[in-house]
């Protein structure tokens, strides 16, 4: 299916591996000019190469997406060197700290950053021009931690919070043609991600995690949500507004830990 996206800008956080990295080489395939940044440089500067070597122009900067400053001057370079962003994929995530008593306010405070606050900044870059333009699309990866908790309470408090602010700006966007939604996958393997760290540590209970939450006995990919990302960001979705969408298989309990323990 042709998304109708060719020659459109978008910009993806959190792009130098995992999800954010395949949700910017589907939009590339699909002929979407991608700007993508990362705290770390090396990656995100290889992606920009494979990009490119797809036939579509990149725009890779190295960028911390808790910090304010770096967030607006990553969308103004986008904006310089290839157009405004009409696109948008929040996607850095992440959470601070471990169980509720041994986690600090301050690792409370730099979960709900990366996530909520980091959300907050990259739409707020990124919405004048849409606003200009009376067009856009915006879509936050979120989680299933969001609707399901596991185990870290932090995480699954900002990923609730970042479903929220979906669902409280689709009334103040739609008045400038923008749609916003959230996808929320459950447990995505890659190499070098977490889950397969824990595989290669203790392969044991990762098998069983695997077996017991799964209906297909196995983690989904970063792929199976890019490909949702891009249609939920193409004019195919355009009567997709405000929706939180899980991407899981059908995943029970999102943490790796037994219920009750």
């Amino acid at each position: 299916m042709d998304l109708g996206l060719k020659g459109k800008v978008a910009a993806v956080t959190g792009a130098s591996k995992g999800i954010g990295r395949a949700i910017a080489i589907a939009l590339a395939k699909e002929g979407v000019h991608i700007a993508a940044c990362a705290r770390n440089e090396a990656p995100l500067m290889a992606l920009g190469r494979e990009i490119e070597a797809l036939g579509v122009r990149a725009f890779v900067q190295p960028a911390d997406v808790t910090h304010e400053g770096q967030m607006k001057a990553f969308i103004e370079g986008v904006a310089a060197s290839l157009g405004p962003p009409l696109l948008l994929v929040v996607n850095a995530g992440g959470t601070l700290g471990g169980r509720f008593l041994e986690t600090s306010e301050e690792d409370w405070r730099g979960t709900f950053d990366v996530n909520l606050f980091h959300a907050v900044r990259a739409i707020q870059a990124v919405a004048p021009s849409m606003q200009k333009e009376r067009t856009g699309s915006i879509v936050v990866i979120s989680s299933i931690s969001g609707l399901r908790p596991g185990s870290r309470a932090q995480y699954a408090a900002a990923k609730a919070a970042q479903n929220a602010l979906v669902k409280g700006l689709v009334w103040e966007l739609a008045p400038f043609g923008v749609r916003i939604n959230a996808v929320l996958p459950g447990s995505i393997y890659f190499e070098g991600g977490n889950w397969a760290k824990l595989k290669d540590q203790s392969a044991d209970v990762f098998e069983g995690f695997q077996d017991r939450e799964f209906p297909f006995k196995r983690l989904g990919t970063p792929e199976e949500v890019a490909q949702v990302v891009a249609f939920v960001l193409s004019e195919k979705a355009s009567w997709v507004n405000g929706a939180l969408i899980v991407v899981d298989g059908g995943q029970g309990w999102p943490s790796v830990s037994l219920r009750g323990r």
